[in-house]
């Protein structure tokens, strides 16, 4: 019987979809599954559910709950993470002390200085799960669905662990693509590559036939543009499109949150369509609505088809040897040529008997990987960050970001991460107290008299070429 512990498991929801997918497959029908969180109050729920359809359905599996992550890892042969460091309290922070200083996110999970602070909360975590399976399940693989998934990524790509990071986002991107261009999901064949929550969809074909001159035509039309108009503004002006929607992009790049005139045009969509704080909006209602509920006490015992989620696929094919394809993020590794070795890149990988392995991209399309270099040089320092619990590191990764560049200036992005390092200080044991080094405003009396340095060369040839006009 194979062990899987999912680690974080009283994501409810999240964690019961995961397990009915392993448990309508049939290889997988005799698996025991150990949920581990910190309370037993979510995951005792997730374990009364599971009871309820392994016997309604006459399987095999077996469930189990602790709160000792070691106890979880012991023997496990996959690992499944999707655990969130400082639950709707961090969010709330992640959310608000950045809108105070004027950066606008929709979800902020993922770039932006919601990003950033979750990595820096997450990353010590999950790289001490990866010295834990080191220990004691070396020969398991981490299916990583926590977010920042392109931070966390990079990160675990500097272990010796065996990992994948999951996402849905080409899925259901893909199914937008067959809805605007009136072609079944299934008979479209494509290539998606780039990183975590910007993927390119670098080809698009039925039956050997180009889509992409459809899609572009169709998002010329106002009825087609205004359902996706930050995902359709990119890919007017980058050729391509991404594998995000409009309330995630517009936090990645630096055109359709900065100012309320860019949002009115761009992010006018109620909730995940562009609207301020919707993520922790809708984390707080949920977690407010639920909070004394039993989220699973009525939901039917019978198994349903698996969903649109990779992990089952993927420990199947691990299992059986049935090869699986599928879009998924590793340490690039020369998968993308023109993004770094050491970032974590997201693009066609495979999984059978003998593991996950990547296959080769080539280039991306050069606008595309510029864009991507832009959120790659966050998620570079903020990996970095995490890791050293450097503070100025901190402040030089938030500053890269394009969204904050766009509104804050250095002093007062500096200002900001201290405020958010100071408010989140009981999750970043890290940085032990330690708080960017003050850098105030430099005061210029107005009879201020210039020291006699040497001029810039542009300034003096400016200069010279006013002397000579006289």
């Amino acid at each position: 019987m194979r062990r899987v512990a999912i680690i974080g498991a009283g994501s409810a929801v999240f964690c019961k979809t995961l397990m009915l997918d392993m448990m309508a497959t049939e290889a997988l029908e005799d698996t025991e599954f150990v949920l581990m969180a910190p309370s037993t109050r979510k995951t005792s729920q997730v374990a009364a559910f599971a009871d309820r359809v392994i016997k309604r359905n006459g399987l095999k599996s077996k469930v189990s709950v602790t709160t000792d992550r070691r106890e979880a890892l012991r023997g496990a042969d996959y690992v499944i993470c999707s655990f969130q460091i400082g639950g709707m309290g961090a969010f709330e922070l992640d959310y608000k002390i950045p809108l105070r200083y004027g950066v606008d996110q929709c979800i902020g999970d993922t770039l932006g200085p919601g990003g950033v602070f979750r990595a820096l909360r997450t990353i010590p975590v999950i790289l001490d799960v990866a010295r834990d399976m080191e220990e004691l399940c070396p020969k398991a693989t981490m299916l990583n669905y926590v977010n920042p998934m392109a931070m966390v990524g990079w990160a675990l790509g500097e272990t010796n662990i065996q990992y994948v990071g999951l996402c849905h986002g080409v899925q259901t991107t893909l199914d937008l693509i067959s809805g605007y261009v009136e072609v079944p999901k299934s008979e479209i064949d494509f290539v998606s590559a780039g990183i975590n929550h910007m993927g390119w969809f670098l080809k698009i074909e039925h039956k050997g036939k180009d889509l992409y001159p459809e899609l572009r035509r169709r998002f010329e039309q106002p009825e087609y543009y205004v359902n996706e108009k930050v995902r359709g503004e990119v890919f007017r002006h980058f050729g391509y499109f991404m594998t995000e929607s409009t309330g995630h992009l517009s936090e990645y790049v630096p055109w359709f949150r900065k100012s309320p005139k860019a949002m009115e045009l761009y992010c006018d969509e109620p909730a995940f369509g562009g609207e301020s704080g919707a993520a922790y909006h809708w984390g707080e209602y949920v977690a407010r609505k639920y909070e004394e509920r039993d989220l699973l006490a009525d939901e039917p015992a019978d198994l349903p088809p698996r969903s649109i989620e990779y992990c089952a696929y993927i420990i199947e094919a691990l299992e059986t040897g049935k090869t699986f394809k599928f879009s998924g993020n590793l340490r690039n590794n020369g998968m993308i040529a023109n993004l770094p070795a050491d970032c974590c890149a997201e693009g066609p990988l495979f999984a059978d008997r003998t593991g996950i392995h990547r296959t080769i991209v080539g280039e991306l399309p050069p606008q595309c990987a510029a864009l991507n270099m832009t959120n790659i040089n966050v998620q570079r320092l903020a990996v970095l960050a995490a890791k050293s619990g450097d503070p100025e590191t901190v402040v030089q990764a938030v500053a890269m970001d394009p969204l904050t560049s766009s509104v804050l200036t250095l002093k007062e992005i500096r200002d900001m991460v201290t405020e958010m390092l100071q408010a989140q200080a009981q999750w970043l044991p890290q940085f032990a107290g330690r708080l960017p080094r003050p850098t105030p405003v430099i005061p210029i009396p107005a009879d201020v008299r210039r020291a006699h340095v040497p001029i810039d060369p542009a300034l003096a040839i400016f200069s010279r070429f006013g002397e000579l006009a006289k």
